[in-house]
């Protein structure tokens, strides 16, 4: 039994870290696209430190505050290249060429998530390096850099499966590119930017109960050694049910639009 497992599971492997290297190839002939990705959350970040910041009282320093709703917003951006990538896969007909390959659905996919998972980590390493330039001055110990990037990396690929799927459903990469405003979006109402209860009380509900929030809460939290509670949980619990989502969604769509 362990020799047929060994069997099945080596060549899935590697077709998966083969799918993985040409999505990472390919990011490097787009390199105008992963520019525009890491430099866009970069530019929020100075908007908001210093244009608005010092009309918001968060009863600390703004960037301290704001440098966690920045590394999300982040994976927003970075994600959504993931979509129009898949989308690009789905339209150009390189997909039938890796069928005939003997390579399945779940090695493409896997490699697109894989390049768009290391994108996304060193645009938050090159978030951080500017943060700190500017100001920000995280205290937390080793154990919480270990979680914060632990739940960092969960989320990075809970949201990447959710743009492979989103490639997937969309007919066009041009509308898998629009995934970027709704991603970009979410971070808004929560409290990426200002605490929640300053806004308007009917948002208030959405705005505590939306992924995004608790996965903030715990970057800040363990970013600059606060109580935490059980946030982190609740954001590994999204991270969770956004990929078991997304990964379900992702087989059943490559199936529908390959047969």
């Amino acid at each position: 039994m362990s020799d047929a497992l060994s069997r099945t599971v080596s060549p899935a492997l590697t077709a998966a870290m083969t799918m993985s290297g040409r999505s990472i190839r390919l990011s490097r002939r787009n390199i105008d696209a992963v520019i525009t990705s890491m430099m866009l959350p970069l530019m929020m970040m100075v908007v908001f430190i210093y244009f608005f910041g010092g009309a918001i009282d968060t009863g600390t320093a703004y960037v301290t505050y704001v440098v966690p709703g920045i590394l999300v917003l982040c994976a927003a951006f970075g994600a959504s290249t993931t979509a129009v990538g898949v989308s690009e896969d789905m339209k150009g007909g390189i997909i039938d060429r890796f069928r005939s390959l003997d390579v399945g659905g779940t090695a493409i996919l896997t490699g697109h998530v894989a390049a768009s998972t290391l994108r996304n980590l060193l645009s938050t390493a090159l978030v951080l390096a500017v943060a700190l330039l500017v100001g920000f001055r995280p205290s937390a110990s080793p154990a919480a850099w270990l979680a914060a990037g632990g739940i960092l990396i969960a989320f990075l690929i809970a949201i990447s499966w959710l743009a492979a799927a989103v490639g997937l459903l969309a007919r066009s990469p041009e509308a898998a590119g629009g995934f970027t405003f709704f991603m970009s979006f979410l971070p808004y109402p929560s409290s990426a930017f200002v605490p929640i209860d300053t806004m308007p009380g009917w948002l208030h509900s959405f705005a505590d109960h939306q992924p995004v929030t608790p996965l903030i809460e715990s970057l800040r939290g363990l970013l600059l050694s606060q109580p935490v509670g059980t946030t982190p949980w609740a954001a590994l619990a999204w991270c969770a049910v956004i990929m078991a989502v997304a990964t379900g969604a992702s087989g059943v769509l490559f199936r529908m639009r390959t047969r």
